[in-house]
């Protein structure tokens, strides 16, 4: 009833019907915009801030409801364009054009949405998706430009689709990045190579630092320094990288150093030098173990025959090996059994002197705290050396030529 009246006023008026048309679809258009953005993508929005749950809050950030409130004019607009019909074809097109858009870019960032609930979920293990997401944008956009195509052009979806294969070669010339990052990505994703949150060495990028994230084209590492360094995804499968994961797994951070000692000082052990080690608690075990084998008095007297002293006498650089060792199993903060169980060696002689290399795994993988425990055991021993008449390897400085000069 009220169509015919409006098209039988139309008939009457044909001057100004077209204005008032205008006014009328400016007008309902309005309403329903204000409708859609102040009713429902504010109240979606006031809802989400009442919750407790963070999810919703993810949701509205990417789906953006004020600008998918735009759908709703739009739509009418549609609807209304055949009031008018002689621009009925090129509204409607242009119309579904922009709807179209609006649902691409709603969908991405949906996408969008759901990566960020998943990092943010408890059950995050730093094993990402995101590569597969963006491969899904990529979908969603490929679809929006057939279908904008099809709008212009007035073919069906169907006829546009079967003409690919033509351009196949174009599209892999094209997509050869992504193809190699999306191809990289499953195998990263399927071996768990790399993570969130591992902490990566890549030489060949000055990548040193935590990767932050992965996505389908790029791994994003934030380097110690606070720089941030971008590797292409597919580089992971061809360049060398090392991956600290294991050590953090493990529970337990190695410490591999050498202590570099004057082949000057090293020297056998007299009666004086045993009875002063004998008062150092952590050698006790070790000197009665080796001196119980040797004459009664051989501790007083030395007995040289084929070779240069006793066969068995005890030096004070391998008294000082057995204090290190003893040294490293009394401390608490160190692994001492299984796989990383601490260890001492000694090296083949260096011009620098003879390295005593300490092989040992901290029971902490904090950085910091590694470092101050390291830190400690070398300082320890750099002091303790001198007691058992020995010198750490240093350069000479200027200060030791003038001593010589003197």
């Amino acid at each position: 009833m009220i169509v015919e009246i409006v098209r039988n006023w139309i008939e009457a008026h044909p001057l100004a019907a077209p204005w008032v048309m205008l006014g009328g679809a400016l007008l309902l258009n309005g309403s329903v915009f204000l409708i859609a953005r102040n009713v429902v993508a504010r109240g979606l929005i006031a809802l989400s801030q009442k919750t407790k749950n963070k999810n919703d809050d993810i949701l509205v950030r990417y789906v953006r409801p004020y600008r998918l409130a735009w759908i709703a004019p739009l739509l009418l607009t549609y609807y209304l364009a055949t009031w008018a019909p002689e621009w009925t074809a090129a509204l409607q097109t242009l119309l579904l054009t922009a709807v179209v858009w609006l649902a691409v870019l709603t969908l991405a960032g949906l996408l969008t949405a759901a990566n960020q609930m998943y990092e943010a979920s408890s059950h995050f293990r730093g094993v990402s998706i995101q590569g597969y997401l963006d491969l899904g944008k990529l979908l969603i956009l490929a679809i929006g430009v057939i279908l904008t195509i099809s709008q212009i052009t007035g073919k069906s979806p169907v006829v546009l689709l079967s003409g690919i294969g033509a351009i196949t070669a174009i599209l892999l010339l094209i997509f050869h990045d992504t193809l190699l990052s999306l191809v990289a990505s499953l195998q990263i994703q399927s071996h768990d190579l790399v993570r969130e949150g591992d902490w990566i060495e890549m030489e060949d990028y000055d990548a040193d630092g935590i990767v932050q994230n992965i996505a389908l084209h790029t791994v994003k590492v934030q380097n110690w320094d606070n720089t941030i360094t971008v590797v292409p995804t597919h580089k992971l499968m061809d360049t060398p990288y090392r991956n600290w994961r294991g050590m953090s797994e493990s529970g337990g951070r190695r410490i591999k150093r050498a202590l570099y000692i004057d082949l000057n000082s090293v020297a056998f052990c007299d009666a004086d030098m045993i009875a002063r080690f004998e008062q150092i608690g952590l050698v006790q075990e070790y000197l009665e173990r080796h001196l119980q084998h040797q004459p009664e008095n051989a501790a007083a007297e030395r007995l040289c025959s084929a070779f240069v002293c006793e066969e068995h006498q005890l030096t004070n650089v391998g008294v000082f090996r057995a204090y290190i060792s003893a040294y490293l199993r009394s401390r608490p903060d160190l692994h001492q059994t299984g796989e990383m169980a601490s260890l001492v060696r000694e090296l083949d002689p260096e011009p620098t002197g003879l390295p005593l290399e300490i092989y040992a795994f901290t029971r902490t993988v904090a950085w910091e705290a590694y470092e101050a425990v390291q830190a400690d055991i070398f300082e320890h021993l750099v002091a303790a050396a001198p007691r058992f008449g020995l010198q750490v390897f240093q350069q000479p400085t200027g200060r030791d030529f003038r001593a010589w000069r003197e």
